[in-house]
C-alpha cells in the first residue's frame, strides 16, 4: 500500500501516478504552476485513480467559476467509476466532492470536516475547504478548521507552512491581528514564497492602516511572489495598489493596475474581481481611469450567461463595471437574472437574495442619480455582508460607496458616523482625506 508525504493511504498502485499528485499538492498550495494539467499526468498513469479524480474537482471548484463545473462534474463522476478502489478517507473525500458540484457549498464543508477529524493532515481536504470557507463568508471556520488540524502538524510534516499561512489568514479575518502576523511570518520563515502567507501579514497591515510599512513589506518581497506563473500575484499586486491609493499616489495605483494587476491571468474571475474594485475605487476618488472600466465591463458581459447566479460576490462586481460605465441594459439584464436566482435554492441563492441583489440594486442607484435609495440599500446589508464572502479589506468598498451615497445625498451626518468608524481602524491619509470631503461638502452654499 503506498502513502503520500504525510502519510496518508492511498488507493492507487502507481508509483508514478502518486508522484504526480504530490507535485500537484505542493502547485496547489503555492499557486504556482498547473494543478489540473500535473492531475492529468497523474490520470494518465493510473485512470483509475480516485484521489486524484477527487483533486481535480475541488481545484476546479475553488476558481470561483461556473465555466468549470463540467469539468468538475467530470471528475467526480471518474471518481465514482473507481470507487469500488477507494479507501475510506477518498469515500468521505468523494461525498464531499458531490456536495461541492451540487452547490451545497456548506454540507461540502460538514463532509470535510468529517474527513479532517479522521485525517487531520489531509492537505488537499484542508486547503480545498478554507477557500471555500473564504467564498462561504465563514470568517470563524477560516481560523477554527485550522486551528482544529493544527495540532496534528510539525515543521517536520511536509506543507505545514502552507497550513500556517492559512491559520495566518483565518485569524486576520477574525481580528487577531498580532497572531495572524505571527503565524504569516512563521510560515514564511519556512517557506518564503509562499505568496498566501505573504499575502495574509498584508491584510493585517492593510486593516491596521500600516500603509508605509505595506508597501516595503510587498515590494521588499516581490521577488518571492510576484513570478509570472504564481496565479497569486495579481492579487497581491491589487493590494500594493490599494495602499498606494491611501496615499493619494493614484498614478501609481494605476500603473500597477496596468502591467500587475490587467495582464494575463485576468481572464480569471478572481483577478477580474480585483480590476473591478480597484477601478471603483479609483472613480470615487475622482480619477479618471478612461476606458479600462469599459474594457472590464466587456469582459463581465461576455462571460454573464455562463456565470450569472454561481457566486453572489462575483455577480456584485459584475454589477459594479456596469453601473460604473453606464451600461444600463446590462445592468437591468443582471437585476432580473439575480432576482430568479434569489427565489431558487441553494447556498448561492441565498447569498444573492440577502446581499447581493441588495449591493447591485444600491450601486446601481448610486450611479443612476438616487442616492437616498442608494444608501438605504447599502445600508441595510453592509454589516452582514460578509455571508457572500470576499475579505474585510474587499468589503471595505461598501463602506466607502455608503460614504459617498451618503454625501450625495445630503445626508453628511451619516457619512460622518461611518467614517469615523473607518477613521478609529484606520485612521490613515484616505480618512483624512475623506473627512476634509464631507467637511467642503457641508459647507452652506454662498448666496
Amino acid at each position: 500500500m503506498l502513502h503520500d508525504h504525510r502519510g496518508l493511504a492511498v488507493s492507487t498502485t502507481s508509483a508514478e501516478a502518486l508522484a504526480h499528485y504530490e507535485t500537484a499538492v505542493a502547485q496547489f498550495h503555492s499557486y504556482r504552476g498547473d494543478p489540473i494539467a500535473t492531475l492529468g499526468a497523474a490520470l494518465s498513469a493510473d485512470e483509475s485513480f480516485v484521489l486524484a479524480h477527487l483533486f481535480k474537482a475541488f481545484a476546479l471548484m475553488t476558481t470561483s467559476e461556473a465555466r468549470y463545473l463540467p469539468a468538475a462534474r467530470a471528475a467526480v463522476a471518474g471518481a465514482r467509476a473507481g470507487a469500488r478502489r477507494a479507501n475510506a478517507r477518498e469515500r468521505a473525500l468523494l461525498a464531499a466532492a458531490g456536495q461541492l458540484v451540487a452547490g451545497d457549498w456548506h454540507a461540502a464543508c460538514r463532509c470535510f470536516d468529517a474527513v479532517l477529524r479522521e485525517w487531520p493532515r489531509d492537505a488537499v481536504a484542508l486547503q480545498t475547504a478554507h477557500l471555500m470557507d473564504f467564498y462561504r463568508g465563514d470568517a470563524l471556520n477560516l481560523r477554527n478548521r485550522i486551528s482544529r488540524v493544527l495540532p496534528a502538524w510539525s515543521a517536520s510534516v511536509p506543507g505545514y507552512s502552507y497550513v500556517l499561512g492559512m491559520h495566518a489568514f483565518g485569524l486576520e479575518e477574525c481580528n487577531q491581528y498580532a497572531e495572524a502576523e505571527a503565524a504569516g511570518r512563521r510560515a514564511l520563515a519556512i517557506e518564503p514564497t509562499d505568496g498566501w502567507a505573504v499575502h495574509a501579514v498584508t491584510h493585517v497591515m492593510e486593516m491596521q492602516g500600516r500603509v508605509d510599512e505595506g508597501i516595503q513589506w510587498l515590494t521588499s518581497r516581490s521577488a518571492d511572489w510576484a513570478t509570472d506563473d504564481n496565479a497569486f500575484a495579481p492579487h497581491n499586486w491589487w493590494h500594493l495598489a490599494l495602499f498606494h491609493m491611501d496615499r493619494g499616489a493614484f498614478d501609481a495605483a494605476l500603473d500597477l493596475y496596468d502591467h500587475r494587476i490587467d495582464g494575463p491571468q485576468a481572464d480569471m474571475l478572481l483577478v477580474l474581481v480585483d480590476c473591478t474594485a480597484l477601478l471603483w475605487r479609483l472613480q470615487l476618488e475622482g480619477v479618471n481611469v478612461g476606458d479600462r472600466f469599459e474594457r472590464v465591463a466587456q469582459r463581465w458581459q461576455a462571460r454573464a450567461d455562463e456565470e450569472t447566479g454561481h457566486y453572489a460576490f462575483n455577480d456584485f462586481h459584475a454589477m459594479l463595471s456596469y453601473a460604473a460605465c453606464g451600461r444600463s441594459a446590462d445592468a437591468q439584464h443582471l437585476l432580473a437574472s439575480l432576482r430568479t436566482h434569489a427565489v431558487g435554492y441553494g447556498v448561492n441563492a441565498a447569498k444573492t437574495r440577502d446581499v447581493g441583489l441588495p449591493l447591485s440594486e444600491g450601486v446601481l442607484d448610486f450611479t443612476q442619480g438616487r442616492p437616498e435609495r442608494a444608501v438605504e440599500r447599502i445600508d441595510a446589508v453592509r454589516d452582514t455582508a460578509n455571508a457572500f464572502g470576499g475579505s474585510h479589506a474587499q468589503r471595505d468598498l461598501l463602506t466607502l460607496t455608503l460614504i459617498a451615497a451618503a454625501m450625495e445625498a445630503g445626508d453628511f451626518s451619516r457619512a460622518r458616523h461611518l467614517l469615523a468608524e473607518r477613521q478609529v481602524h484606520k485612521p490613515t491619509t484616505w480618512s483624512t482625506r475623506l473627512a476634509a470631503r464631507i467637511d467642503a461638502a457641508a459647507l452652506p452654499v454662498a448666496a
